[in-house]
């Protein structure tokens, strides 16, 4: 089986057990080669809760790094504390808690949103 099969697989299998509501959203990851994108949803809904991303105007740091990834995860954990959301559900969207995604899960903790 292939990477990116694997990954579509675990996708599948992580997206059937977790489901997001407008009080406890669920948090997708994204990544591209380029950029990393975050999106808190409302499963109930289909509706984007709010989103973040490396193309964000408020983040500073705009090359592909860890430390750009935590600053997108501390934007993402503002965004929700406006919102007065304090708890979510983290998908990692298949991809190995490491590394970018990791930094980006520590960076939305860290505004004092619970996973």
């Amino acid at each position: 089986m292939k990477v990116k099969d694997k990954r579509q697989h675990r996708k599948i299998r992580i997206r059937k057990k977790i489901n997001g509501t407008a009080t406890v959203p669920r948090i997708a990851v994204f990544k591209s080669n380029n950029n990393i994108y975050v999106q808190a949803i409302d499963d109930l809904n289909q509706v984007t809760i709010a989103s973040a991303s490396t193309l964000s105007k408020e983040v500073k740091s705009k090359n592909l790094s860890v430390d750009a990834s935590k600053e997108v995860g501390e934007l993402m954990g503002k965004k929700l504390n406006d919102l007065k959301i304090s708890k979510a559900v983290f998908d990692r969207g298949g991809y190995v808690y490491h590394g970018r995604v990791k930094s980006l899960a520590d960076g939305i903790r860290e505004k004092g949103i619970e996973f």
